[in-house]
């Protein structure tokens, strides 16, 4: 299962994420908030639960499947106060025409308000460009209509300049990682729990990941 989870290309080191930035929470309030760096936190920043980094590329369709499989779980234990999810919008690719729809489909999520932006994330998985590495795909006008999917109406201009894709390429530049999904537990790398469940939450709650 650990090849499963690097499926879209190969895996190298990566870091764990230290929480800077505005949306300082309350204990026992979970909130999203964006990092300067553009990844995103959904956590009770009061508590001490265990960090997850989540690295995705929205043009991947085995993110894609991760997506199905276990947001729902992630997005619950987040909820309640069992885990901090670090979303972590990555470029993988470097042949077209995957590269520039990953990149069209992030520099978009940039422009999200925090409210928004897991609304978002979802229409974006849900317009995926099909067959993959022969379909284009992420127009901006698909891209701004997701947005007013969204509820953010307001992120349109962005939205279609493209307003953030060379701050995401500078950013994606920094990142030590050349295969997604990835999902690193406290500094570990998870392997086929990734894709499951109830194995996923053992995990998290249980006491850490397994190394591949």
């Amino acid at each position: 299962m650990a090849a499963i989870v690097v499926a879209c290309a190969a895996l190298v080191v990566l870091a764990v994420v230290t929480f800077s930035g505005p949306g300082r929470s309350a204990p026992g309030e979970v909130r999203l908030t964006r990092q300067p760096d553009g990844s995103m936190v959904l956590a009770d920043r009061g508590s001490q639960a265990p960090v997850l980094d989540l690295y995705e590329d929205f043009d991947c369709p085995v993110c894609k499947d991760m997506h199905a499989r276990v947001d729902p779980t992630i997005a619950r234990l987040a909820r309640e106060g069992k885990v901090k999810v670090v979303f972590h919008a990555v470029t993988i690719f470097r042949d077209e025409p995957m590269r520039s729809n990953s990149i069209r489909a992030a520099a978009a999520a940039r422009c999200m308000p925090e409210a928004n932006w897991l609304a978002f994330r979802n229409e974006l998985y849900a317009l995926q460009p099909a067959p993959h590495g022969v379909a284009s795909g992420f127009t901006v006008g698909e891209l701004a209509a997701a947005a007013k999917k969204a509820g953010a109406p307001a992120a349109e201009q962005c939205v279609t300049a493209q307003s953030y894709a060379g701050t995401h390429l500078a950013e994606n530049a920094k990142i030590r990682i050349e295969g997604t999904p990835t999902l690193v537990l406290e500094g570990r790398m998870l392997g086929g729990e990734a894709f499951d469940p109830a194995a996923l939450e053992q995990a998290i709650t249980g006491g850490g990941g397994v190394t591949v």
